[in-house]
């Protein structure tokens, strides 16, 4: 009579063993997604601001991992990271972020400066600003912050005159008191700029972007500039501002490889 219960202890024990065998690779498992990099999501929109995103990819501290989102243009490069679909961008200066911010509910902050660069006004058929011909016409950015930067530049050459009692920068098309050439203004977004170089008289442009045409400032700008004002920053959501995650970055995006990548290229400056 006790050979069936013998029998029937034995397939438990079995069983058993059988069980605890099986839950072992669920303990690797877990230990494996813990031991996971956290990873970011960084978004920029074209080089060299994306060649600094992959430079601090490679120097951020173990435990994190940047991924790279290359976006087409500067608003959704806000937008992703707003809505939460990105932890970070690094595409613009701080009057930018706070033009979107304004305009959209945002709640981006800007972190920290990573480099400067000088903007111009360049030009295809004029070698000298002087020569700037009656009823020229010139394209200017249609944000606001760099909107005012232009005309900031072409008050300063004695192009247009600004009223004095409007800050030159936030100052806009209506602020014009004297347009002696009589020039006309062609306002569109950054990105489509370089479009306009081809037809326009004179041309207001990033370095970043002016690059796909052959062009730099110092070789090619007619006027130029150089402004700490719009240095370049890293900029995350103002809930993540002062996260472990925010921290790493801020390590990274000053770190030497970054650094290299900056000092490799002639149009910036480290602004750290």
């Amino acid at each position: 009579m006790n050979t069936p219960r013998l029998g029937i202890l034995a397939a438990v024990i079995g069983a058993t063993i059988v069980l605890a065998g099986c839950s072992a690779p669920d303990t690797d498992e877990s230990d494996a997604v813990e031991d996971a990099p956290v990873v970011l999501k960084v978004a920029a929109v074209t080089a060299p601001m994306t060649d600094v995103v992959e430079a601090a990819g490679e120097a951020i501290e173990d435990g994190y991992e940047i991924e790279l989102v290359e976006v087409s243009d500067y608003i959704t490069a806000n937008t992703i990271v707003n809505d939460g679909d990105a932890y970070a961008n690094f595409s613009q200066h701080e009057p930018y972020m706070q033009e979107f911010n304004a305009a959209n509910d945002g709640t981006l902050v800007a972190v920290q400066p990573v480099y400067n660069f000088v903007i111009a006004f360049y030009s295809k058929t004029l070698d000298d600003i002087a020569d700037l011909p009656a009823g020229a016409t010139v394209a200017v950015p249609n944000d606001a912050s760099n909107l005012g930067r232009a005309l900031k530049l072409l008050d300063a050459e004695g192009v247009i005159t600004l009223d004095p009692d409007v800050d030159p920068y936030v100052s806009t098309l209506k602020d014009i008191t004297d347009n002696p050439k009589n020039v006309e203004f062609l306002e569109v977004p950054i990105a489509s700029l370089n479009a306009a170089y081809e037809e326009a008289d004179l041309v207001f442009q990033w370095p970043s972007h002016i690059a796909a045409l052959g062009l730099n400032p110092e070789d090619d700008g007619l006027i130029t500039e150089l402004d700490d004002r719009f240095a370049l920053y890293f900029a995350v959501r103002e809930e993540d501002a002062a996260s472990a995650e925010t921290e790493a970055l801020k390590k990274a995006f000053s770190s030497d490889q970054v650094r290299e990548v900056i000092e490799s290229n002639g149009t910036i400056d480290v602004a750290w």
